[in-house]
């Protein structure tokens, strides 16, 4: 004689959970082994063990006589009620679900379906900083299903194109019953033949055996816009997997990733840079040369200019996809300290030094005497 599984077991659930942790426990196993959605191996008889569980722990009489009695109980007076005889036949998997409160979960109840649209796809497109900043044609080469050619989409050789399915009647649906101690358990599953459309095609093309879709390597151009950011994608209609049967294509998303500058650092349309000045520039001002998007620019250094200013040049950075116009591009200025000198340069420093001594301002004077000894 076989020995049954423990319900509590079957859930996941330690000897006597709580209702409401039953409930909990059968919503996710049962999401889990849908035998219309899961991957699992034996799905449909696991979905039948989890919900003969939950009949019995959801319900406090006979949750009550399992947990003094275990499956012993399943011949006492009253442990049957309201469960046997219970018919799910006419109803789909989802119907199972309302039946016992969680609504519509899979958001379907278990009707034929029509042919599926394809499936979006994803690329992933490295281009260079400036690629982003200007814009520019990419080529891309992506693997995707397409209709066949030679039976336009339809599976069919022939014309005479489909006919219902002979192992659901094209009712799209398979009725399975289970005799168990509560009564006759009977459900409706997607049929597996034609994957609940109803219909199958009576003499399949030779070149997709019946598929009506095949794989291909095909080449895209994309369009990137001037200005893009990184992370951004372009949807592409229509250009990814064929749907089923001439249902519609999905689409294809290229999701864009920029690679570093060498000098520019990017914020939103705003760019970023350093650039080294000498410290006569510095201190008595002068022009250099900044790089810019677009070549090079003059930059203004006003005399006493201390190491870290930050100047900005208007409208010199990245178009803005979303406002329009253009961002700025902004210069830190980093004082270059010479490390090697020449004779003369070390007079002509020592000179200055010797200056600084005599204008010392009185916060150096008072910061020197704060730290002098007693």
């Amino acid at each position: 004689m076989t020995t049954k599984k423990d319900y509590y077991e079957i859930l996941g659930l330690k000897k006597g959970a709580s209702i409401d942790e039953v409930k909990s426990a059968y919503k996710k196993l049962a999401k889990k082994y849908h035998p219309d959605i899961s991957k699992e191996e034996h799905a449909e008889e696991k979905f039948k063990e989890v919900l003969e569980a939950y009949s019995v722990l959801s319900d406090e009489k006979k949750k009550s006589n399992y947990d003094q009695f275990g499956h012993a109980a399943e011949g006492f007076q009253g442990f049957e009620r309201g469960f046997e005889g219970f018919d799910f036949s006419g109803m789909g998997f989802d119907d199972v679900f309302s039946s016992f409160g969680f609504g519509d979960i899979f958001g379907g109840r278990g009707r034929k379906r029509g042919p599926r649209k394809g499936v979006d796809l994803r690329f992933d497109l490295n281009i260079s900083f400036e690629e982003a900043v200007f814009g520019i044609k990419k080529e891309i080469e992506i693997e995707r299903v397409e209709s066949c050619d030679k039976c336009n989409g339809t599976g069919s050789e022939k014309k005479d194109g489909l006919v219902d399915c002979p192992q659901c009647n094209g009712s799209g649906m398979q009725t399975s019953a289970q005799r168990t101690p509560f009564g006759t358990f009977t459900t409706r599953t997607t049929c597996r033949k034609c994957r609940g459309e109803g219909k199958t095609v009576k003499n399949p093309c030779t070149k997709c055996n019946g598929a009506g879709r095949m794989k291909k390597r095909r080449k895209i151009s994309v369009t990137i816009p001037e200005g893009i950011r990184n992370g951004a994608y372009l949807r592409l209609a229509g250009e990814g997997n064929a749907g089923e049967r001439g249902a519609g294509n999905g689409d294809l998303y290229v999701i864009i990733f920029i690679e570093p500058h060498e000098f520019f650092k990017r914020d939103e349309a705003d760019i970023y840079g350093e650039v080294p000045i000498t410290f006569s520039t510095a201190a008595l001002g002068g022009e250099i040369e900044v790089p810019t998007l677009k070549g090079k620019a003059e930059l203004k250094i006003p005399s006493g200019t201390q190491t870290g200013t930050i100047f900005r040049l208007k409208e010199k950075g990245i178009k803005d996809l979303e406002e329009g116009g253009f961002g700025d591009e902004y210069i830190k200025v980093i004082v270059r300290t010479p490390e090697k000198l020449s004779k003369k340069q070390k007079e002509l420093f020592e000179e200055i030094k010797e200056k600084e001594q005599e204008t010392e301002n009185g916060f150096f004077k008072r910061f020197k005497k704060a730290f002098k000894k007693e």
